[in-house]
C-alpha cells in the first residue's frame, strides 16, 4: 500500500513540474512557430495560447522567475504606423517617472531591419479589452518590443511584457527567435518627428 501512496505522490510531482514553465534563458531547445509570414525560433518553456484578441497573430506564455509574481507573454502583430511612431507609443505605455530605456537596431535575414526596444519602470499594463483603453500602473515591469521589417515581408511586432527581472532574461532568446545579434546592434536614435 505504502508503494502505491509513494507512486502517486512522485507521479503528481512529476506532472506538477512538467506543467510549470522553468526558466531556462539559453534553453537550446526550440520550435517553429509561423506568424504571418515570418516564422520564430522560439524555447520549448514559451507555451503558445490561442491570441486573446484578433489584432495578434501568435502569443505565448514567458516562464516567470520564482521570486517575481505576475505574468509574463510575448505577443506577435502586423499593424500599420511608422517604426519611430510605433517605438514611442511603447515608451508612452511606461510612466516617465523611473523608466529606463535602451533603443538599438540592427539586420536580420538578407534584407531585413529591426529594432529593439528595452524598458523597464512601472508599465501602464492594458485591461481588459483594447478598445476598452484601459490599463493598471504595475511598478517593476519590463518590455522588450521588437520591430522586423522588410520589403518582402512587411512589418512585424513582437512585444514582451512582465516582471522585469524574468523578461530581461529572455532577451537573448528573443533575438535569436529572429536572429537578431546584440553584438552587431547600434543605437537608435529618435527623431522628432515620426517615421514614416
Amino acid at each position: 500500500m505504502r508503494l502505491h501512496v509513494l507512486f502517486a505522490l512522485l507521479l503528481t510531482a512529476l506532472l506538477a513540474a512538467l506543467a510549470a514553465p522553468v526558466l531556462q534563458a539559453d534553453d537550446p531547445k526550440t520550435v517553429e512557430v509561423k506568424a504571418g509570414r515570418i516564422t520564430l525560433k522560439v524555447p520549448e518553456t514559451w507555451k503558445q495560447e490561442p491570441p486573446a484578441n484578433r489584432l495578434r497573430l501568435a502569443q505565448f506564455a514567458i516562464p516567470v522567475i520564482k521570486e517575481e509574481a505576475g505574468r509574463a507573454e510575448l505577443t506577435v502583430s502586423q499593424a500599420g504606423g511608422g517604426i519611430e511612431a510605433n517605438v514611442k507609443r511603447w515608451i508612452g505605455q511606461f510612466q516617465a517617472e523611473g523608466l529606463k530605456q535602451k533603443l538599438t537596431e540592427g539586420a536580420f535575414g538578407e534584407e531585413g531591419r529591426y529594432v529593439f526596444v528595452d524598458l523597464s519602470g512601472t508599465y501602464n499594463a492594458p485591461v481588459g479589452p483594447p478598445i476598452a483603453q484601459q490599463t493598471k500602473p504595475t511598478p517593476g515591469s519590463r518590455m522588450l518590443g521588437v520591430i522586423l521589417a522588410s520589403e518582402s515581408i512587411g512589418t512585424y511586432f513582437l512585444k514582451l511584457t512582465g516582471p522585469d527581472k524574468s523578461v530581461a532574461a529572455q532577451a537573448q532568446a528573443l533575438r535569436a527567435a529572429f536572429g537578431g545579434d546584440a553584438g552587431k546592434e547600434k543605437e537608435f536614435k529618435l527623431d522628432a518627428k515620426d517615421d514614416e
